[in-house]
């Protein structure tokens, strides 16, 4: 790699690397700061971080999408890292208390989770696409998945930076309890939800209806929510009030209404139209009661916020019905969320951009990487419209079931980089139909597989051809 060019200053460096993606130079670049910076800004002085070159492909986020990617590399021969925020694998159905999947009944890495929750009792319900979990065996279930795989992970680690050298993702930086480190490999995932290894490394990228250029404060986005696991005294009192009781997969809406209706008898008026009980085992249950609307992902303060008021109205509402008594006598929370549920986060530009015509057209692609059989699913984006129609459905009159090509799952801006889950490249519409765990879990796997074989191969991830992908997903399935 080339030197620095003499006349790119040092502050001018730095101020570039901390702003975000820049081809990261040779050692030589490393000084120390030239003092105070402009007036609200600081210079932070440069420093040398250790660097690790020990993968093949690098998965940043273990959520659904990011634990299917990396065992799926893992298991195709590749050497993977694994880096997770969170102080456990899975994401949204682990540190989001989800307990809730859809879109699940898919050949692969999905049938297998379903299969090994089964043989671990952690499974409510009959039907394979939508189904209840126990979240703290799906915690210990994936942590075993990866170790069996050979796959490297890191808990409590953040990603900061990423590098390229021209059009190439090299590396990237992250943070954690040992410090500020440096890690380099041929091909590297985005499974972070939000995007944050894409935007971080300079692709394109669109958030909720608006594109990167927009500086609204407000997103127009779907709403954030705070699930939160609660004991009852009798769940065998509450059928009329749990959504899919004892596998009853049309006693939802029925079931949302009575339960709105007892919140609204305790005197609250809850965020969300339509709260929701499921029932996780014995007298334990998932509470889904309220909504967080306007609020971007990528801002802190707002996230913060967010929480600190989603979790006050969980136990205001719970607070509430236990004055009723009656069924809900001994009403307890007994876990909230540590991660908020985010809906919306940054959608980086691939290679293909599914659409609502993907939708309403019944696409089909050779290489199609998933079929989503899950709807339009978009919820209110303030309190008002919520009180009108908590759902929507994108004016997509009549859904039909689509694939999600891989080269949606290609960043188009930047090499050596792919995306799995909520962050794949897609329009508004499409993603409330595509963004549920089980289509995550395809994506992963899919992308996991052709990283693995583009970084084994020497090549980059798009002149891997998707019958060599096909033939290792058959190879690697259990």
């Amino acid at each position: 790699m080339k030197p620095a060019p003499a006349d790119f200053s040092r502050r001018h460096f730095l101020r570039a690397a901390l702003a975000g993606p820049a081809v990261l130079p040779s050692a030589t670049w490393v000084s120390a700061a030239e003092g105070p910076g402009d007036a609200g800004t600081f210079d932070e002085p440069n420093r040398t971080v250790p660097l690790v070159n020990d993968a093949d492909v690098i998965v940043c986020g273990a959520g659904p999408a990011g634990v299917a990617a990396a065992v799926a590399a893992a298991r195709s021969g590749a050497r993977v890292r694994l880096f997770e925020t969170n102080g456990c694998l899975g994401g949204v159905w682990t540190a989001g208390l989800l307990t809730w999947i859809f879109d699940f009944d898919k050949p692969g890495f999905t049938r297998e989770i379903r299969r090994l929750l089964d043989e671990r009792g952690a499974r409510r319900g009959t039907d394979a696409g939508r189904f209840v979990y126990e979240p703290d065996e799906m915690k210990l279930l994936l942590e075993d998945l990866c170790s069996e795989a050979g796959v490297k992970f890191r808990l409590h680690t953040r990603l900061v930076a990423a590098y390229r050298e021209g059009r190439q993702l090299t590396t990237v930086i992250t943070e954690s309890r040992s410090g500020r480190e440096a890690w380099r490999a041929p091909v590297f995932i985005d499974t972070t939800g939000d995007g944050v290894l894409g935007a971080l490394a300079g692709c394109s990228w669109d958030l909720g209806k608006m594109a990167q250029d927009d500086k609204s404060v407000e997103c127009a986005c779907q709403p954030l929510t705070m699930n939160a696991l609660a004991v009852v005294r009798d769940v065998t009192q509450m059928g009329k009030y749990i959504s899919f009781y004892q596998g009853d997969l049309k006693w939802h809406v029925e079931a949302t209404a009575n339960f709105k209706a007892e919140i609204q008898r305790a005197g609250v008026d809850p965020s969300y139209g339509m709260p929701t009980i499921f029932h996780v085992r014995d007298n334990i249950v998932l509470l889904m009661l309220n909504h967080e609307y306007g609020v971007r992902p990528d801002d802190a303060d707002a996230m913060t916020t967010a929480t600190v008021r989603a979790r006050k109205e969980v136990f205001t509402i719970t607070r509430a019905l236990r004055k009723l008594g009656g069924v809900w006598d001994g009403l307890q929370v007994v876990a909230t969320a540590e991660q908020i549920g985010v809906r919306d986060g940054r959608r980086i530009h691939g290679r293909y951009v599914v659409t609502k015509e993907d939708l309403t057209q019944a696409a089909r692609h050779p290489d199609a990487v998933a079929r989503v059989t899950f709807g339009v699913d978009i919820h209110a984006k303030s309190k008002a419209d919520n009180d009108k129609l908590t759902i929507e459905r994108g004016g997509v009159q009549k859904f039909t079931p689509y694939d999600i090509p891989l080269r949606a799952l290609i960043a188009k801006d930047v090499d050596g980089l792919m995306m799995a889950g909520r962050c794949i490249s897609g329009d508004f519409v499409a993603h409330a139909s595509y963004r549920v765990t089980g289509n995550a879990v395809a994506m992963g796997e899919a992308a996991g597989v052709t990283a693995a074989l583009a970084a084994l191969n020497k090549r980059q991830p798009h002149e891997v051809a998707w019958e060599d992908c096909r033939t290792m997903l058959e190879k690697i399935a259990r």
